[in-house]
């Protein structure tokens, strides 16, 4: 059985989004085509409430899911679906935008804002499907406790544990993954599947080669996946999904197929049809 091996690095770019939040875009539009069908990974680690307590007010999304998964940290949200709530330490906001969707997101002040948010793109027969949302609190993720590790399954499964969690229309695993020092770690792969991960701290060694946190690494398709925690530990997250090879057309917070699709969407947005109630949650976010 083969072992995948890095293909890529990415840093990430230091940037703002929202009202002004500060935040790593780990990958985003450059990477499409590598990392398909993930679109987005942003990624948030700050002890400052200055960095990003502006959050992000009332907008709209078509065509993706979005993944917000917090390890520590606080964020109040709602949508035009009616849904509210907040995600805190360990758990994780799986919206479906679909058709069409708005909502906010409102980072409270906590000791430590850590967790990342992940745009997984939609297929095109499902692109209009009827947004849905699921709220995933940290005691309904399933962890699995080894000799050095601890894994917890925000979605998907491993080694026959399941979450809750599957992917309606992109089977996703995702897995939060802490390894204590100089521990080796192995996962089975579908080889079909893009497979990535996001060093959140400390550091690992694959292929010989080490790698720090706050990176994301690409890996090549293979059966397994083979890493060895760094001399402080490493806690990283990992995600795997069969790619789409479908055609992107994405401007802001719409990803669709067509630049067609595109327009249509925006032309939505301004006459107030992109969702039943679009006008009525722009009107109770000025309130």
């Amino acid at each position: 059985m083969s072992n995948r091996k890095v293909i890529r690095v990415v840093t990430g770019i230091h940037t703002r989004d929202g009202a002004g939040v500060k935040l790593t875009r780990v990958i985003g539009e450059r990477d499409v085509r590598d990392f398909d069908p993930f679109l987005m990974l942003d990624a948030f680690d700050s002890r400052n409430p200055e960095d990003y307590i502006e959050g992000f007010p009332w907008h709209p999304h078509r065509g993706i899911e979005t993944v917000t998964y917090l390890i520590s940290g606080d964020i109040e949200h709602g949508d035009s679906l009616g849904n509210k709530g907040s995600i805190t330490d360990g758990s994780c906001q799986w919206m479906t935008a679909g058709g069409g969707i708005l909502h906010q997101e409102m980072p409270q002040p906590s000791e430590h804002m850590l967790g990342a948010q992940l745009w997984i793109n939609l297929p095109k027969k499902d692109k209009m499907t009827p947004p849905s949302y699921n709220d995933i609190k940290a005691h309904a993720i399933v962890k699995v406790e080894e000799d050095g590790a601890r894994v917890a399954i925000v979605s998907g499964e491993y080694k026959g544990k399941k979450a809750p969690m599957q992917g309606n229309f992109v089977k996703t695993t995702y897995l939060d993954v802490m390894l204590e020092l100089d521990r080796e770690w192995q996962v089975e792969t579908p080889v079909e599947n893009t497979v990535f991960i996001y060093i959140v701290q400390g550091s690992l060694a694959v292929d010989g080669t080490v790698c720090e946190s706050r990176r994301a690494l690409l890996f090549d398709r293979a059966e397994k996946l083979a890493l060895t925690a760094g001399s402080s530990g490493v806690r990283f997250l990992l995600l795997s999904a069969k790619p789409l090879n479908e055609p992107i057309a994405w401007a802001g917070p719409i990803v669709m197929n067509t630049r067609a699709e595109l327009e249509r969407a925006f032309r939505e947005i301004e006459d107030g049809t992109f969702v039943k109630d679009c006008k009525k949650a722009y009107m109770d976010s000025d309130q």
